[in-house]
């Protein structure tokens, strides 16, 4: 099954919000702490295509859980509208 990847420095979305990251012999190396490169615990670990989740998880090895409902299970309570609201939208009730 497919499972989901930790972020990695080497991905060319990555970027540093602090520009600090650099590379020694290879290794990604962050100069703001001096340490390598860690983007799970870094509050200045950003991705390009807004793809970085909490925890460092990199947002396109993620699969989506989708789940099939019926139309009668998503009504939820019903709320009666009037005055400018009525006008503008021309319904008494909405779901």
């Amino acid at each position: 099954m497919h499972e989901p990847r930790k972020c990695s420095p080497t991905c060319r979305k990555f970027r540093c919000g602090r520009n600090a990251l650099i590379y020694r012999r290879g290794t990604p190396w962050c100069r703001w702490v001096n340490e390598p490169c860690d983007p799970s615990n870094c509050n200045y670990a950003m991705c390009v295509a807004r793809h970085l989740l909490p925890g460092g998880i990199c947002g396109e090895t993620v699969r989506r859980k989708t789940t099939d409902r019926k139309p009668e299970e998503d009504l939820g309570p019903v709320i009666k509208v009037r005055g400018k609201t009525f006008r503008k939208i021309g319904e008494r009730e909405l779901f």
